[in-house]
């Protein structure tokens, strides 16, 4: 089994859950820039953030044989805080490099005019850059956060087939595959999803266009709830074939509108002095 988790923050999580990525199926990952938990107060820390997103941790990723990818922006939340826009100005520079396959997270926290400029803003710099966009749906008022979404997207010079529609549920899922926009949904512990839901879902609506993935981060979550969703499947009676489509073919889909998705993995090399994880160079 193949497994492609299209949302995880590993930059929060351990060389211990990586192992046990590869272990359960996962051979690759999409990496949103996020709101870290702890307010940011400058632009340079989003860049000092974005730098390791494009080049530390696609090489922790890579010895566990994990092609690592990431999507860069001003996430929702901070977009509300003037000390970070400048972010939205520099982020040009950052949508060029290989391993960038999406705009994200944008999208609403609380709704507000600056969050409104933030989206309208990125969805604007992902079709300059060619680039799809993940789009973070709002934990509060989402129906309505999702028609708003919807509404700023159409307005926007980026096809619905590049936008990927995501934390969504079973308020949300119809408006969201009616947009014509890709629908994904975090399976996560206690909040959000889980696989049985999950599976219910894909026997309503179809495999098609649908993501599903961990959101793995800092707070009470796993990153093998894209595996225990496949085996939900399996148990459920789809086939191994709409196991693939889902947590493997359908993000390749997605994100390979970039051309920039790179699936295979160097083997890595061998530890230095018996160093779990190697530091590059000599």
């Amino acid at each position: 089994m193949r497994i492609f988790d299209p949302h995880i923050h590993m930059t929060s999580r351990t060389t211990d859950d990586y192992q046990a990525m590869y272990d359960a199926g996962v051979r690759a990952l999409v990496e949103p820039s996020f709101w870290l938990g702890q307010p940011r107060t400058s632009p340079a820390s989003f860049f000092d953030y974005f730098d390791a997103l494009l080049g530390w941790e696609p090489f922790r990723a890579s010895q566990y044989g994990i092609a690592h990818h990431c999507t860069l922006a001003l996430n929702p939340k901070e977009a509300n805080d003037p000390r970070c826009t400048p972010v939205l100005d520099a982020l040009p520079r950052y949508l060029v490099k290989d391993s960038v396959v999406a705009v994200g997270e944008i999208g609403y926290d609380s709704m507000t005019p600056a969050e409104d400029h933030a989206l309208a803003a990125q969805l604007q710099l992902a079709a300059d850059h060619g680039l799809p966009a993940l789009v973070h749906t709002p934990h509060r008022d989402k129906l309505a956060g999702l028609h708003r979404t919807i509404d700023v997207i159409r307005e926007s010079n980026l096809p619905p087939e590049f936008v990927l529609l995501d934390h969504l549920n079973e308020t949300t899922v119809k408006a969201a595959t009616d947009s014509g926009c890709w629908a994904g949904f975090s399976i996560y512990p206690d909040t959000k999803m889980d696989e049985d839901r999950m599976v219910t879902i894909l026997r309503n609506h179809g495999t098609e266009k649908i993501l599903v993935n961990s959101a793995a981060d800092w707070g009470k979550s796993d990153p093998l709830k894209t595996r225990k969703v496949a085996d939900a499947m399996l148990k459920a009676g789809f086939t191994e074939d709409d196991v693939d489509q889902v947590l493997w073919r359908n993000p390749v889909a997605f994100y390979g509108q970039s051309g920039r998705l790179q699936l295979d993995t160097p083997a890595p090399d061998a530890l230095h002095e018996g160093n779990s994880i190697l530091r590059g160079g000599e």
